[in-house]
């Protein structure tokens, strides 16, 4: 390439390649936080089990939560024809946060009964969902309203707005369960639980994931 010229748009195999290997392993390692229970005397396995049930809901939630991304980045960028600089860098910010996520659910599992504890880390979780699902937005506005020409076919305008409707529902609510923690973190969990499980059904019941959001 030539000093001075600008990098030229590039095709999308690598990217969606690279962002794949990323989400799997940020879903994998979710399940790291459900740990076999210690045997202590007086105390039964299925008692042990039991007291896993935070991590457990945590768990779902966030598994359901990352597969929801995987599957709309996957539609997203299937409508893509190739990608440019712009688009590889909120792209990679975007997998920036999905990485933290595991992070976060597991501050949640550990302090959700924790006197005192319960409303920051239900604070910083329902935040991490805010900040990934802003960014998530932010990609596939960029993509339909400031880089049309990287698409392979520009959706009509009553698409793109169902489209970015759809992506937009996430943010208030995240909101909203991150103010649910100062009533209660249990709240925290049902509005985002709630959440996932609306994306999950609606997106089944559309049959047509190209106007799948985050």
């Amino acid at each position: 390439m030539k000093a001075g010229r600008s990098p030229q748009p590039s095709g999308t195999g690598r990217v969606e390649a690279f962002s794949d290997g990323v989400m799997a392993v940020a879903i994998t390692l979710l399940v790291l936080d459900l740990r076999v229970p210690e045997p202590e005397p007086g105390r039964s396995l299925a008692s042990g089990l039991l007291e896993l049930w935070p991590n457990a809901l945590a768990y779902v939630i966030s598994f359901i939560a990352i597969g929801i991304m995987w599957l709309s980045h996957h539609t997203m960028f299937h409508r893509l024809a190739r990608v440019d600089h712009s688009v590889l860098v909120l792209n990679l910010v975007l997998l920036l946060c999905i990485v933290v996520l595991p992070f976060t659910t597991s501050v949640l599992s550990s302090y959700l009964d924790v006197p005192g504890q319960g409303v920051l880390a239900a604070v910083l979780y329902a935040g991490s969902f805010l900040v990934t699902s802003s960014l998530f937005f932010a990609l596939q506005y960029h993509l339909l309203k400031r880089r049309p020409h990287l698409l392979r076919e520009a959706p009509d305008p009553v698409q793109t707005r169902s489209i970015l409707r759809r992506g937009l529902v996430s943010i208030p609510v995240y909101v909203l369960a991150a103010a649910a923690a100062l009533v209660s973190p249990y709240l925290t969990l049902g509005i985002c639980m709630a959440l996932g499980l609306f994306y999950l059904l609606s997106t089944a019941g559309l049959g047509d994931r190209r106007t799948s959001g985050s």
